[in-house]
């Protein structure tokens, strides 16, 4: 972590077994594909699962994503704005910001 915080770390490539509904499972997965520094809104994510009308439940999974950072909830955003965020969105802004810095 110390690594990302300093920005020579971009991506984890640490083995995760999360445990979550299949619907869950496949929304970290799609999350984990977002690069470094860039983001993607809650609807562009249910199109990529397939599953364009749920905007909404990919958000709720995003917010039960129990390892934040290494499966990068705080890159998905709302299409006008930045949507919610489990831990707050002064901590969103910042990790965004972050990583557009680097």
């Amino acid at each position: 972590m110390n690594q990302y915080f300093k920005g020579s770390r971009t991506h984890f490539t640490v083995k995760l077994d999360l445990k979550g509904t299949p619907f869950q499972r496949k929304v970290w997965s799609e999350l984990v594909k977002i690069p470094h520094g860039k983001t993607v809104s809650y609807l562009e994510l249910a199109r990529r699962i397939s599953h364009p009308r749920s905007a909404r439940a990919v958000g709720s999974a995003a917010g039960a994503n129990p390892v934040c950072i290494l499966v990068p909830c705080h890159r998905l955003v709302a299409s006008k704005g930045l949507g919610g965020y489990a831990y707050g969105l002064p901590t969103k802004k910042k990790l965004l910001k972050l990583e557009a810095s680097q």
